[in-house]
């Protein structure tokens, strides 16, 4: 009867049993592992995520879900990554929708170099190794350049072709070496530690030109990354074109889209430089010149002014004020001296009236004898000589009497 269940109209059966059916015999058929291209993903705060994969090879695509601990366990994973994972498939019997649950994704090809690509990324950028704080600074103009490309290659001609047109002068040392397969970063390195010990050599440039991303695989090396952050000379990034990133870009202390784009950033532009001279002159010029004609201006303001023009005639109050106080000095100093001369001839009339010689003008003189002065009759006898001092001369005489004062009162009473 089962057999007969739906085979016509009649005998039509239930959906929900038919979709039963389905979803008994498709997850019958287990795991499988499957390779697929991520179309659509978007994350969600839930433990259930939903992507969409397409095979690359016909225009089939499935709905697929997931836990989160799943996708987080594959890496890195955008839009476009190719990935292989194993799904189980699920028939929804709700709404008869085939699904996939995967349960264990990883990414495949490119994206599961990406993955390793940026782990290693993560790791060198947690010691440090991206930090700005390294990045040296490149010379304005370098002695001489290191170089190491690939021979005879078109980043070679390109930087070597663009640096010279930028300044004709520039010196080149170029190592040549492997730019890709397994040898190539072994190569490099030895160039590069040639090179940073070369006194010269100011500044060094890693170039290749464009290439797909294993192509470029030797330049995310992690001995050449390291080797690049342990010498001392300026390293230049060139590798690829703007899209291409290899880790050597980010320990660079300067990463350049392009060789040609590395050739403008090593060395100057002569051409830019002397017009920048030529400019910084005429601004120079102008900005002295406008210097002068401010000084001058003042100049001339300073020389309009009365003061200026006749100095004379601002400097007449100040004579005559001058000569009103040279007038009173001199007439203060008369008085001074006037009072002065008053004074001293006050103090003369009195030395003089006190002066022995004043009283010898008054009849008086001064009698010694042998030296000394005479005061006393006794001093002498008769028959000695006395020297009489008047006030125009001396006169020597000799007592011929000697009469004491009591006998001169004496004789003055009698009479």
């Amino acid at each position: 009867m089962a057999n007969k269940l739906g085979s016509t109209a009649e005998t039509a059966a239930p959906l929900g049993l038919i979709v039963g059916q389905v979803k008994a015999w498709v997850e019958r058929c287990g795991w499988v592992w499957v390779e697929a291209q991520v179309i659509e993903l978007r994350r969600r705060q839930a433990p259930t995520q939903f992507l969409r994969l397409r095979d690359t090879s016909s225009d089939v695509s499935a709905l697929v879900t997931c836990t989160s601990g799943v996708l987080d366990a594959a890496g890195p994973m955008a839009e476009g990554s190719m990935v292989v994972a194993r799904l189980t498939p699920h028939v929804y019997p709700q709404r008869a929708e085939l699904t996939f649950e995967c349960s264990e994704i990883r990414l495949a090809g490119e994206g599961r170099l990406l993955a390793q690509l940026e782990a290693l990324k993560r790791k060198l950028a947690a010691e440090g190794l991206f930090d700005p704080s390294r990045k040296k600074r490149l010379p304005f103009l370098p002695q001489c350049i290191g170089l190491i490309t690939g021979a005879d290659s078109a980043a070679e001609r390109d930087v070597l072709t663009n640096a010279r047109l930028r300044w004709p002068g520039v010196r080149f040392d170029v190592r040549h070496a492997l730019m890709q397969g397994v040898n190539s970063a072994a190569e490099v390195m030895t160039a590069l530690a040639d090179l940073d010990t070369e006194p010269d050599v100011d500044v060094i440039v890693i170039a290749r030109g464009g290439g797909s991303l294993e192509d470029l695989l030797p330049f995310s090396d992690e001995g050449l990354i390291r080797a690049v952050a342990a010498v001392k000379t300026p390293v230049v990034s060139a590798i690829g074109h703007e899209p291409d990133t290899p880790i050597l870009d980010f320990v660079a202390d300067l990463r350049a889209s392009t060789p040609t784009d590395a050739a403008k950033r090593i060395v100057p532009d002569v051409a830019a430089e002397a017009q920048a001279v030529s400019d910084a002159r005429a601004r120079l010029r102008r900005t002295l010149l406008g210097r002068v004609q401010v000084e001058q201006a003042w100049l001339d303001q300073m020389r309009s002014r009365p003061a200026v023009r006749d100095a004379a005639a601002t400097l007449g109050p100040h004579f005559e004020q001058v000569s009103l106080a040279r007038r009173r000095i001199r007439e203060a100093l008369a008085r001074h001296v006037g009072d002065e001369q008053r004074g001293l001839d006050h103090a003369l009339a009195q030395c003089r009236s006190l002066s022995p010689r004043s009283t010898l003008r008054r009849g008086y003189a001064i009698a010694t004898t042998a030296g000394e002065p005479l005061t006393s009759v006794q001093q002498v006898s008769v028959g000695a000589g006395v020297h009489l001092m008047l006030a125009d001369g001396g006169l020597d005489t000799r007592v011929e009497k000697l009469e004491k004062a009591e006998e001169r009162n004496h004789h003055g009473d009698e009479e």
